[in-house]
């Protein structure tokens, strides 16, 4: 069977999240290469990196990252996890982002600060006041009328908002 990299990307965009099923692990940035490896290129490797270390969703995503490929004939499948660089949800596609938002959780709104940059012993002073909550956009009504209720929503991922205008609550997916 001649499948390609291509073939296979499109293949895992058809994994939904277990958590949130109406985003791809590939839309999640979950997947971050696909590759055949061996001498004739018999073994397909996935590599997926955690949404946070930890992350009890992670066993399943393998299984069924694994399940997806076997069900479209491929014999030999290996899923590897890279930690590092860590998942930022930077790495989410627009249209997962708009996924989340029809599903009535809130997308992330800003992008991840690059501490890369930062060398050992070297600690950034910040306050309180000069970190600014994100201006979440209700995905229900669309107002950005909303309030922060609690940092844990219903995953670790999460945070608990509500809207003031249409008084509904709603997860926020957090920038990591």
């Amino acid at each position: 069977m001649l499948v390609d990299t291509a073939q296979v990307w499109a293949w895992l965009g058809e994994v939904p999240d277990p958590e949130i099923p109406v985003i791809s692990v590939v839309d999640l940035g979950i997947v971050r290469e696909v590759a055949f490896e061996g001498a004739a290129g018999e073994e397909c490797v996935v590599t997926i990196t955690p949404t946070y270390s930890g992350c009890p969703a992670m066993q399943v995503i393998a299984e069924d990252v694994e399940h997806a490929l076997r069900a479209r004939g491929l014999q030999r499948v290996r899923i590897a996890t890279r930690l590092s660089p860590a998942w930022t949800t930077d790495w989410m596609s627009d249209a997962g982002k708009a996924a989340l938002k029809g599903y009535g959780i809130a997308p992330p709104v800003q992008q991840v600060i690059d501490i890369s940059g930062l060398k050992h012993g070297r600690v950034a002073s910040f306050s309180r006041h000069a970190i600014q909550e994100p201006e979440v956009a209700c995905p229900h009504c669309g107002s950005h009328h909303t309030r922060l209720t609690s940092q844990f929503g219903s995953t670790p991922c999460k945070a608990l908002y509500q809207c003031l205008d249409c008084r509904e609550p709603f997860d926020y997916f957090k920038c990591h």
